[in-house]
């Protein structure tokens, strides 16, 4: 006779657990409701604390996504930046290939960038920095005589300001059409850099890339090596470290930095056909052949046509 009251007991608390489940889930999709539509009409101060309570507290992955979006738009309208960081980085996270979630990403960042542009210009026009921001502009523009001159400007209010040779040595690089001795320059305005900066592994990269596109392969590698040792995660210094060896057919010494290379870089088809390279002139047949496989499976699906050749091409037979 006493097992009946308890099982009638238990009856009645499994039967009153849904019906207070529902009831909060109900509260909570009401609440959210609301501070969507707060946001909706403009009520933007009152629309984002709630909208942060709500997502927090649902469970439906749409909702989470259109309030997030409502926050992004309400945090920008009334200049929360750390607001709308917030909202984005939970929506990026949640939904990091929904085409509105990134389309939203990309106009916010770009909005807190110009207003900090504009914020530079209006409050320290005469900076080192706003002048850095302007060259950078006009670099972009493709208006590379301007934007040199203004890179000029800059190291003669701070000749020693790291960063600004490297740029210049960048920027005459990047002309549609340079000038015969636009590589001489630029590799002048780098090994500047580099007695400025000494830790500067860009500025060792490109150096070697200039001296592997003369084949003076010593020095090539050299750069790279030491590009390689200040940033070890700089995969495209290990293949150069490693292409430059092939090219001089120290393939037994090229494999560790290719190595690298593929580890770092595993959708890099150049960096794989050279570890294939060195394997196979190694006598490591098979890893060889693996390496090309991978090679030709990344040419065949996943690269542009423009892109498909390989790093090490001037490799001495």
């Amino acid at each position: 006779m006493l097992k009946f009251p308890r099982l009638w007991f238990l009856a009645g608390l499994i039967l009153a657990a849904p019906e207070g489940f529902t009831q909060n889930t109900t509260q909570a999709a009401v609440s959210g409701d609301h501070a969507l539509e707060l946001a909706k009409s403009g009520h933007c101060n009152d629309a984002i604390p709630l909208l942060k309570k709500a997502i927090a507290q649902s469970t439906d992955k749409s909702f989470r996504r259109n309030a997030g979006l409502a926050g992004v738009r309400c945090a920008m309208v009334k200049n929360g930046f750390d607001a709308a960081d917030e909202f984005l980085r939970q929506l990026t996270r949640q939904f990091p290939n929904d085409p509105e979630v990134l389309y939203t990403a990309v106009h916010t960042y770009s909005d807190l960038a110009t207003r900090a542009s504009q914020q530079l210009a209006t409050r320290a026009p005469q900076s080192t920095k706003a002048h850095e921001l302007n060259a950078e502009s006009l670099e972009m523009q493709g208006k590379w005589d301007q934007a040199e001159k203004e890179y000029h400007q800059i190291l003669q209010m701070d000749p020693q300001l790291p960063g600004i040779h490297f740029k210049i040595g960048r920027l005459l690089l990047s002309e549609a059409n340079p000038p015969a001795d636009a590589a001489e320059k630029a590799k002048k305005e780098f090994q500047q850099e580099l007695q400025i900066d000494a830790s500067n592994a860009g500025a060792e990269y490109v150096l070697g890339e200039l001296a592997r596109q003369a084949q003076q392969w010593d020095e090539a590698v050299r750069h790279f090596i030491r590009a390689a040792k200040l940033d070890s995660g700089f995969g495209d210094a290990f293949l150069g470290w490693g292409s430059a060896l092939i090219s001089t057919k120290k393939f037994s010494e090229a494999v560790a930095p290719l190595e690298a290379a593929v580890k770092l870089e595993p959708q890099n088809p150049a960096a794989h056909y050279n570890l294939a390279t060195a394997y196979a002139r190694t006598g490591r047949k098979e890893d060889g052949e693996r390496e090309f496989a991978v090679h030709r499976h990344l040419i065949q699906n996943n690269q542009p046509a423009e892109s498909q050749q390989p790093q090490a091409q001037s490799t001495p037979q």
